[in-house]
């Protein structure tokens, strides 16, 4: 969750076309990169840095390239109509192809792949694995 945000409660919108920022590997050495489009909450991100987490065994260094900064809002079951918006339930990022989601560095090559391979099983989206 963002510390501050400009608004509580953003517009939905959908991301059109393909990623111009973070699309290179700026820190490390092997990285994990979107092939697709699609929202990534912020269970879904820390759930992918546990498992790469657990993969480095107190070895190399990570950097997550995304943050989950856009609110998303819900309203319960069988609310009526009306009332206005409703609270914000959970923050997401809205990833869209090439763009850079994970890097390391300082570790073999052969666990990176597998590191970000069980990981990319915890996001919603396809991603490669790109190497410097």
């Amino acid at each position: 969750m963002p510390k501050k945000v400009k608004h509580r409660k953003w517009h939905k919108y959908t991301s059109k076309g393909i990623e111009n920022r973070a699309t290179e590997l700026n820190f490390g050495s092997f990285g994990l990169k979107s092939l697709g489009t699609k929202w990534v909450t912020a269970r879904q991100i820390e759930a992918a840095r546990r498992v790469i987490i657990r993969h480095l065994k107190k070895g190399g260094k990570l950097w997550i390239r995304i943050f989950p900064d856009r609110p998303i809002t819900f309203k319960g079951n069988e609310v009526p109509m009306g009332g206005g918006k409703g609270a914000v339930d959970h923050y997401v990022f809205a990833v869209r192809p090439g763009r850079m989601i994970f890097e390391l560095d300082g570790i073999k090559e052969e666990v990176a792949k597998e590191a970000f391979k069980v990981a990319s099983g915890k996001l919603p989206i396809k991603t490669k694995f790109v190497k410097r």
